[in-house]
């Protein structure tokens, strides 16, 4: 089985086609929860169609995961997991910060994953040799930063509304240390913790399609990312990604 950086180019295509010509545009927006918020819109639903026609095409014996149309071929070890669009509020909203997220698992570790940002025009991605950038200035390895000391680090997260007050106060604690917090970057977050932009990403209640295609990325740029209790994050849950291993242990005593 191989993943080539063509097929990641492929399916950001795809789903691009289908995303970006309903971007800041009026867009029919079902909620999926009966209390409360949870936007799906028709370029969630046709930008999967597209990615998984393409999976299936090119591996007709892998499982595919997707947040709108569920699991098909669920024996099999590989799943491919997507969500079309990560960050449907950023979407409906006019913000770029969504992204088109897509990785795929082996016996539940996450070994490949994209992230496309289509009205940006970039995309990052690993097939398991390294993490890789393409898009203005030019294709590039990435690599996170060095950085160690909670104090200097930039932390992101999508909204620290999303914490229960347990988890909440964890999360202060460690917001309380860094430099710098930012809010609302939802996948593009863990995108430029990659890239050497920012530290950490803390979040709380992720699905395994909000964080399976990222996993890889991180780790094949150099980075670490758990659950806050420190085990693998494929699965979802409350998750945290640090730049560098010691800066991960310190966010960790504090969550903990």
């Amino acid at each position: 089985m191989t993943v080539s950086p063509a097929l990641m180019r492929r399916i950001a295509e795809a789903a691009a086609a289908q995303t970006l010509p309903r971007f800041r545009q009026p867009v029919l927006i079902d909620n999926k929860l009966e209390s409360g918020f949870d936007p799906v819109t028709e370029a969630d639903r046709e930008a999967e169609r597209a990615i998984r026609g393409l999976i299936s095409e090119a591996f007709p014996d892998h499982g595919i995961l997707g947040e709108e149309f569920g699991l098909e071929g669920e024996a099999s070890d590989h799943r491919w997991i997507i969500d079309p669009i990560d960050g449907t509020r950023a979407f409906i909203s006019g913000l770029p910060l969504w992204g088109t997220l897509v990785g795929l698992t082996v016996s539940g570790r996450a070994v490949a994953g994209m992230m496309s940002q289509p009205f940006t025009g970039e995309l990052f991605y690993t097939v398991g040799d390294g993490a890789h950038y393409e898009g203005p200035g030019g294709p590039r390895r990435l690599k996170t930063r060095d950085t160690t000391e909670l104090s200097d680090a930039t932390l992101c997260t999508t909204t620290p509304a999303l914490f229960d007050p347990l988890h909440r106060a964890a999360y202060d604690r460690v917001e309380n240390s860094v430099c710098l917090a930012r809010y609302g970057t939802d996948c593009y977050a863990y995108a430029m913790l990659a890239a050497g932009q920012i530290d950490l990403v803390i979040e709380t209640g992720l699905q395994t399609y909000d964080i399976a295609a990222l996993v890889p990325i991180i780790e094949q740029a150099g980075g670490v990312i758990t659950s806050w209790a420190g085990g693998r994050p494929e699965s979802g849950g409350d998750i945290i990604a640090a730049a560098t291993p010691e800066l991960h242990k310190k966010a960790m005593a504090l969550l903990r």
